[in-house]
């Protein structure tokens, strides 16, 4: 699933971020914990020009621990990046943000000057609710649906640290399959710009291979159903999704399944792993070196058959002349 996904406000957000980025010393990054890389906007990394991140994996409580733990490791193996998991009920890990920030940019802690900060994050990962957390009040709106901040903010916490919000913005096209609709699956995209079946059913498949157990209790099944069709299938008939005639109402039974899953009613809860992030970014760089090599093999077989021409023509000259 390719989502063409780039609103008027988050193109405006791209610019406005870029234009103050000069002005920030670090960067507070807000990753949904289930799905860390492909909640990880690409434009982020563009646009920070080498500033350190902060890179938090919020909504653990939602997210599978043992895999959140992984993701911690790699993350925090990068350069000029610290990663840790949050759920809102941290308040100590919480109030201690500003100090990890400040941490990271010791020369202008040295020169006793505030820190400047921007927090960053695609869509409905919670970082308006991290940002009320952080003032200790209710200043940045906060809903269930993405791209609830339209404008860019600045606050200043009690320790003086210096705050700027963005709007969640996603980038312009979001190529990978699987993270399309893992992001979809996850609520990052509205279900207005989605195949709302399509999303159900990947998210069946997946809860199938991963999670199977889980399936069974929550939804009192005798047995695994052999595929992501029977599954909603059985997930409709169980609730209320019957259409007069014993029609399963597969959107009704997809809204069942997708809400239990973005409402951890199916316990935690983890799209992706490191193992496959890796094996993929592998893949990308043998691609992108065959692709180099086929150009350039291209580029001298075209260099060769130009130089043939320019033989023949010459040697057809010589004999006219002869």
């Amino acid at each position: 699933m390719t989502i063409n996904w780039f609103p008027g406000h988050m193109h405006k957000a791209r610019k406005e971020i870029a234009k103050v980025m000069d002005e920030i010393d670090a960067v507070i990054e807000v990753l949904d914990a289930r799905l860390p890389l492909s909640s990880e906007n690409p434009l982020v990394n563009s646009l920070r020009k080498g500033k350190p991140v902060l890179k938090i994996l919020n909504k653990s409580d939602l997210a599978d621990p043992t895999k959140t733990a992984q993701w911690l490791n790699y993350f925090n193996g990068l350069e000029n990046i610290k990663a840790i998991s949050l759920d809102q009920d941290q308040k100590k890990l919480i109030n201690s943000i500003p100090e990890m920030c400040k941490q990271m940019v010791p020369v202008r802690v040295n020169q006793d000057r505030p820190v400047r900060v921007m927090i960053m994050g695609i869509p409905n990962v919670g970082k308006s609710t991290l940002i009320n957390a952080l003032l200790g009040r209710r200043i940045a709106k906060v809903g269930n649906e993405p791209a609830v901040t339209k404008n860019q903010k600045r606050y200043i916490l009690k320790n003086g640290m210096a705050l700027s919000d963005t709007p969640g913005f996603l980038w312009p096209k979001i190529e990978d399959q699987e993270s399309g609709y893992r992001l979809a699956a996850s609520g990052a995209i509205r279900d207005t710009a989605i195949e709302y079946e399509l999303v159900a059913l990947f998210a069946a498949q997946f809860m199938l291979n991963e999670y199977p157990q889980r399936l069974l209790e929550r939804y009192k099944l005798k047995e695994l159903p052999v595929g992501s069709d029977e599954l909603l299938d059985e997930i409709g008939r169980k609730r209320g999704g019957l259409r007069p005639g014993g029609v399963v109402d597969l959107h009704k039974a997809s809204e069942v399944l997708l809400h239990d899953m973005r409402g951890g009613k199916l316990g935690p809860i983890t799209f992706e792993t490191v193992a496959e992030w890796i094996f993929k970014q592998e893949e990308a760089i043998r691609l992108q070196k065959e692709a180099e090599e086929a150009q350039l093999q291209l580029e001298a077989d075209a260099a060769k058959k130009a130089l043939e021409n320019q033989n023949y023509r010459k040697s057809g000259e010589n004999k006219y002349d002869a």
